[in-house]
């Protein structure tokens, strides 16, 4: 899973880098175009106030300024080198300076060699200060650009961490869970052998059709089950548990037809069962009632699923500072899975029974 979740970002990654610099260039380009617009109207303003336009001049300053924008390109290769390099900043700088001066100087030497008539030397010192700024503030938005890519990178990163450190630990939890069911299961079975073995080996081959369920959705890479699945897997491990029970377990199932193929974290009902099967059922001798009720809330976008009990119940306060690994395990489930949509509550009191009901956001699931 993590190493599908890294390539996942991976991918994420080199496509946002993609699109920024596609937007970068598209935008580079379109305002060379329109910086040669620009430069060629106010050329030709004396021109175009007579009615007239010189079609040789504007190809002139068309011919001497596009090459700039080719050559003013290279920045980008030479800011991603210099990022790459982790230069200190006044080196940088002592490195831009010295481009921007060769390219301004370049270019206007060059201009030079070309007009025919000889210019004086304060002729050129505007262009070339024009030149050396476009060169500043087109190398200033090249690593405006780059600065871009690498707090996206930092951001996903970022995301990627915690998504893996929350995969790490539903993982973690989740290994907790089978091991806490199997030893309580056979825990139920061993006791099973000693009244009854020939109820015991119905147990066990019980028992073989519920480690499928946990061990498919360990093989499956993922813990997302249908409710229908895991209704099933309850049913399984109620089956079993009534060979031991007998009579006293008694069972009410309120389900909606509209849930069934709603998608939920695995071994995530069970345990809410085994808890009131541990304490409502396993310490006395009289008959108890579970209730087992699922309801789909399409106005609070929630599917709701209830497990409760007439056993004795507890005291609230004693449950909120209990150690049981079931309940709070389920908890922190819902917490990493949905975030404050997902919904853990108690209903208790002493001799009042015992009511868990835990509700998933409809989008999520």
């Amino acid at each position: 899973m993590a190493r599908i979740l890294r390539h996942t970002f991976g991918m994420e990654l080199s496509n946002t880098h993609q699109m920024s610099t596609a937007r970068m260039w598209r935008i580079y380009a379109i305002g060379w175009i329109d910086y040669l617009c620009v430069l060629t109207a106010a050329g030709q303003f004396e021109n175009l106030a007579r009615g007239h336009f010189d079609w040789h001049r504007a190809g002139g300053e068309l011919l001497w300024s596009t090459p700039q924008a080719f050559v003013l390109a290279l920045l980008w290769p030479l800011s991603g080198w210099l990022e790459r390099r982790r230069l200190p900043l006044p080196v940088e700088f002592l490195i831009h300076g010295a481009g921007a001066a060769v390219y301004a100087v370049g270019f206007y030497g060059l201009l030079s060699m070309v007009v025919k008539s000889p210019q004086p030397l304060s002729w050129y010192v505007w262009p070339v200060l024009y030149s050396m700024m476009t060169y500043v503030v087109i190398a200033a938005m090249f690593h405006a650009v780059r600065m871009s890519h690498a707090r996206q990178r930092q951001a996903i990163a970022f995301q990627q961490a915690q998504t893996l450190l929350v995969a790490s630990e539903l993982n973690a939890l989740r290994n907790k869970l089978n091991p806490h069911f199997l030893f309580n299961t056979l825990h139920s079975i061993i006791a099973l052998t000693r009244r009854n073995p020939e109820a015991a080996e119905t147990a066990l081959f019980q028992f073989s059709d519920m480690l499928r369920y946990v061990l498919d959705t360990e093989k499956s890479g993922s813990d997302r089950v249908t409710l229908e699945d895991e209704l099933r897997f309850v049913r399984d491990y109620l089956e079993l548990e009534s060979l031991r029970l007998g009579s006293r377990l008694k069972v009410e199932w309120e389900l909606d037809d509209d849930a069934a193929r709603i998608a939920l974290p695995a071994l995530s009902l069970q345990p809410l069962v085994e808890n009131s099967i541990k304490h409502a059922f396993n310490p006395h001798s009289r008959p108890g009632l579970l209730r087992i009720r699922t309801r789909v809330d399409d106005e609070a976008g929630l599917l709701s699923m209830t497990v409760g009990d007439d056993g004795p119940g507890a005291d609230p306060a004693i449950v909120k500072q209990s150690n049981g690994l079931g309940i709070r395990t389920v908890e922190r489930r819902l917490q990493l899975e949905y975030g404050a949509r997902g919904i853990l509550s108690i209903a208790t009191a002493p001799g009042a029974g015992f009511v868990v009901t835990m509700s998933i956001p409809l989008e999520s699931a």
